[in-house]
């Protein structure tokens, strides 16, 4: 009878250990998350992704020195004057490729004339804020009402659980269209306009990791070492926090790094129906918006910003994939 990889993995390791013994070497114990950083090491998918997201939250920060080391600003203009980069007669950039050149490394846009790698670079940064702050606030809900449902279950737990499944029915995306339309009416400034998006994407999240946080809860609460912590006089609260928390590290871990990419094409999507991150701010999104009226004839206006949202996402969801192989000690990857 053969024995899953990763049984047999840990078969390995405990033969290893006995050599050791048997020849007076030290043993030296493992945690688990040195286990799984060492199985994270070995998916070179996993790191390559990693490093993707590594070099998009450097240029997130460091956006401003970034394009100063550039040469150009994203607010720049470079449709009229001596200097413009544009065709007077059709407001399109003038050369081959949409502009690119050795000052415009990625070209210009049509109408305005900016540069479109210095947008890409602050665009980063819109991006990864909003979609940050919006997994941030599902976490904090959900894990929290999850973790309380799963806990004292009773009508606790089913107040809770139809809160979500009632959330989990509203059309979200004419919802967010509706409530931001109304509060940009009400007011126009961009920190207003920020956070109506970070809660109407974290918001309507938080169900989803919650659903996941009470069914690992419901069947933690029922382990060994829960009945003696309590048997020892442990508060729910110590339980919760102490015993119960600790075993769901993985599961948010991976959760998180799922959920990132999505809010990010929530914002980009947001953003390409005109209801995003107003102007100036650049935005993936609205940048896709904007290029989807020249698409035929400057194409790598399109092209740009489409290819960072698809590397963006796809990197953070490979990482995923990779971080829950990881954690998982009967994955057979």
């Amino acid at each position: 009878m053969s024995l899953p990889r990763g049984e047999l993995e840990v078969v390995g390791e405990s033969e290893k250990l006995a050599k050791k013994t048997t020849t007076g070497t030290s043993i030296v114990g493992r945690s688990l998350w040195s286990i799984a950083w060492r199985r994270l090491r070995k998916d070179k998918v996993a790191m390559a992704a990693g490093v993707v997201i590594i070099l998009l939250i450097l240029v997130a920060i460091f956006a401003d020195q970034l394009s100063a080391l550039y040469g150009q600003n994203y607010l720049d203009h470079h449709s009229v004057g001596a200097g413009s980069l544009l065709d007077p007669a059709t407001n399109l950039p003038t050369g081959a490729l949409g502009g690119i050149s050795s000052s415009h490394w990625l070209g210009v846009s049509p109408v305005l004339g900016q540069d479109i790698m210095a947008q890409l670079m602050q665009g980063a940064r819109v991006s990864l804020i909003i979609s940050g702050l919006a997994t941030a606030l599902s976490l904090i809900l959900g894990v929290s009402l999850g973790l309380i449902a799963g806990f004292y279950r009773g009508w606790v737990d089913t107040l809770i659980s139809r809160t979500m499944d009632v959330l989990l029915s509203f059309p979200t995306l004419l919802l967010s269209l509706s409530l931001i339309e109304v509060v940009s009416i009400l007011s126009s400034a961009a920190v207003v306009r920020f956070a109506i998006i970070i809660f109407v994407l974290g918001f309507f999240g938080w169900p989803y990791i919650g659903r996941i946080v009470r069914g690992q809860v419901l069947s933690i609460r029922e382990k060994e070492f829960v009945d003696a912590a309590r048997s020892l006089g442990a508060g729910n609260g110590w339980i919760m926090a102490r015993e119960i928390m600790p075993n769901l590290i993985g599961p948010i871990l991976v959760y998180t790094s799922l959920t990132i990419p999505t809010n990010m094409l929530g914002e980009a999507g947001l953003s390409y129906l005109g209801v995003g991150v107003p102007p100036p701010i650049p935005s993936w999104g609205q940048m896709l918006s904007d290029a989807g009226n020249y698409f035929q004839v400057d194409p790598l206006y399109l092209i740009f910003p489409g290819m960072v949202i698809f590397i963006s996402v796809l990197a953070f969801n490979l990482f995923g994939d990779g971080l829950r192989d990881a954690l998982d000690p009967k994955s057979t990857r």
